[in-house]
């Protein structure tokens, strides 16, 4: 049932919610398109999420039955509606197909009023956004399967050529509960060609992805990686393990980072009272959307956290993340992957600036993005590359990606 329409002349309507979805190679970027009844005016948004491409369309499409007719720029009403009105919890899923139609919401509210969505979540609180990439630019084989030290030097160097004074790297093998020797050596030599290659000043980030089965095979790693003076270790244990985290925490003096596969304020606020935490890495993609991430910095900046968020998706998360950094006080530093593919700067012209590693502020209204489709229908939806199928260990194990 559509909701009652106001005595209002300057009511704007949801017509339809869409989506585009462009085969990125190692990925799908899932862009969320909301139409309105204003000529000309609509919203982009994304909602990509690896291996769920075709489930988080179907979220979309489900969603968007509950939301048509309603006014864009209520958008608290709109994911309260979407939240509440689902009945049942919604997990990664739902929540992910919600954010990139939130991120579409915020577009067409700052575009209404000609503003840029930075100035709509509260204003400018810096004049520049630090960001870092990984090995390969973007080139997600690059960050996967670099195995060996000449490859690491070699992109690493490149990395430095570009402009940027950071890095993250995933180097920490699959393993069990415990470390072993080969594995921790293995570690150690690639830290300390990296290191070497890149310098003193560049700052390098260790992503575990979880790989760790316990705190102390996290701490044998940790115990190296801490003579190379890492911005951050992320996820060193289990998402949502606060007990884990808080282990590793009490027993180490490298910072760690982690929450991009954490759901929402709820999810985050057991971590960030830990206190086990330095960086909080809400995924806007993936949590909620700007106002749950700006919800989860306001508790994270009680907790003297500070938040980095998780973005290796396309190009309109990034813009989204842009717009948060610029009003966000406890921002730290943010993920980018504008190098994912050759073409990244055809199918969406986004707002993303790079000058040395930083981004410019934007100025253009809403999220700045304009989405051509023509360009995107040459890169069409294919099934995604398994890469945690090579997360087994010898004997057959399975274990975390």
């Amino acid at each position: 049932m559509l909701p009652p329409t106001p005595n209002d002349p300057g009511a704007i309507r949801i017509t339809a919610v869409e989506t585009v979805v462009v085969n990125a190679e190692m990925r799908n970027w899932i862009l969320v398109k909301v139409r309105t009844d204003q000529d000309g005016l609509v919203g982009w948004g994304e909602a990509s999420l690896n291996w769920k491409t075709r489930a988080v369309v179907g979220a979309v499409e489900d969603l968007a039955t509950m939301i048509v007719g309603r006014d864009p720029r209520d958008i608290e009403q709109v994911l309260r509606v979407m939240t509440k009105h689902s009945y049942y919890r919604l997990g990664i899923v739902g929540v992910t197909a919600i954010s990139g139609i939130e991120h579409a919401l915020w577009d067409i509210l700052g575009k209404s009023l000609g503003q840029p969505v930075w100035r709509l979540l509260g204003g400018q609180v810096r004049d520049r956004v630090r960001v870092y990439t990984h090995l390969g630019l973007g080139d997600m084989r690059s960050v996967y399967d670099t195995v060996d030290e000449g490859q690491l030097r070699e992109r690493a160097a490149k990395v430095v050529e570009q402009g940027y004074d950071a890095l993250k790297v995933v180097l920490i093998p699959y393993g069990g509960h415990l470390s072993t020797p080969a594995d921790r050596r293995h570690v150690d030599r690639m830290m300390s060609v990296l290191r070497s290659t890149v310098g003193p000043d560049v700052d390098i980030m260790i992503d575990f992805h979880a790989r760790p089965a316990s705190p102390a095979a996290a701490l044998q790693y940790i115990e190296i990686l801490g003579g190379y003076d890492p911005m951050f270790c992320e996820e060193p244990v289990a998402p949502g393990d606060t007990e884990a985290l808080r282990a590793v925490a009490a027993r180490t003096s490298v910072p760690l980072a982690a929450g991009e596969r954490l759901v929402g304020l709820r999810e985050f606020l057991p971590v960030l009272s830990s206190k086990a935490l330095a960086v909080a890495q809400p995924d806007l993609n993936h949590t909620g959307g700007l106002l749950e991430g700006k919800r989860i910095a306001a508790v994270a900046d009680a907790e003297l956290v500070g938040v980095a968020p998780h973005n290796p998706n396309g190009p309109i998360a990034g813009a989204a993340a842009l717009h948060f950094a610029v009003s966000t006080p406890n921002f730290v530093i943010q993920e980018e992957m504008s190098g994912a593919v050759d073409w990244y700067d055809e199918v969406v012209s986004a707002p993303m600036k790079r000058v040395g590693s930083h981004w410019e502020i934007p100025t253009a209204p809403g999220l700045g993005v304009e989405v051509d489709e023509a360009a995107a229908a040459r890169h069409p939806y294919e099934p995604e590359v398994p890469h945690s199928s090579s997360a087994v260990l010898g004997d057959g194990t399975v274990v975390d990606w």
